[in-house]
């Protein structure tokens, strides 16, 4: 199975890369022009892509100012991750209960096929397919305010946890843990369920280490590629 990005998917995913390794800051400008220069596209999917990250809450756009990258500080990462692992731990909760047949047999092929991006070693492909795993569970909970809201702030968080899939071993741990959630979801076992999610998404220990370490080394590398 493979993921194909549209080119404002392509934009989207540089744009946030930059913002989370440091290379675009806070407050700086994003200018159309020199987006549609740097990375010879038309002004339509720059915007679409600056209107995706500013849903997203990663940039503002300010009237007659246009868009600018958003402030966020390293102790407000941690407080979304934090979230993200309640709120994925209360989708597996819910999910154990109410995933049909067809959900369990789409979680299984999703992380079937994250399992081929972990034996290529592509943790940008992984990413993208770890990505559907997740909202599979998000849809399982057949709750749709908590799927939006799960959903969302997931993708607030998507080039730090793309960054996380790049430290040395963590795809392989991440498919274990993915392991985990699906026996769990499989068997109906709620509380099981919830605990691997929490575990799974919760930056902390040696997880907090390597985001920081994976965050200082993507500063010395180009932010657009």
């Amino acid at each position: 199975m493979t993921t194909r990005l549209t080119r404002v998917d392509q934009l989207r995913e540089s744009i946030e890369e930059g913002i989370a390794t440091g290379a675009l800051v806070p407050g700086a400008p994003l200018d159309e022009a020199e987006l549609m220069a740097q990375f010879q596209v038309s002004r339509t999917p720059v915007r679409e892509a600056l209107l995706q990250l500013a849903a997203g809450g990663m940039v503002e756009l300010r009237p007659r100012h246009g868009a600018v990258v958003a402030e966020i500080s390293l102790h407000r990462l941690v407080e979304m991750f934090e979230v993200m692992a309640e709120l994925e731990a209360m989708c597996g909760r819910l999910a154990a209960r109410r995933m049909t047949a067809s959900h369990i047999d789409a979680l299984r092929a999703a992380h079937l096929a994250c399992a081929a991006a972990v034996d290529a070693n592509d943790p940008d492909g992984y990413y993208h397919l770890n990505e559907q795993f997740h909202f599979e569970i998000y849809e399982g909970s057949h709750n749709s305010f908590l799927h939006d809201q799960a959903k969302a702030l997931h993708r607030r968080l998507r080039p730090y946890r793309r960054l996380q899939l790049r430290v040395k071993g963590r795809m392989g741990a991440s498919f274990a843990e993915h392991q985990a959630v699906v026996d769990a979801l499989a068997g109906g076992d709620g509380e099981a369920a919830a605990a691997a999610l929490r575990g799974h998404v919760m930056v902390q220990g040696e997880k907090f280490g390597d985001l920081i370490a994976a965050l200082a080394q993507a500063k010395a590398e180009p932010a657009f590629r």
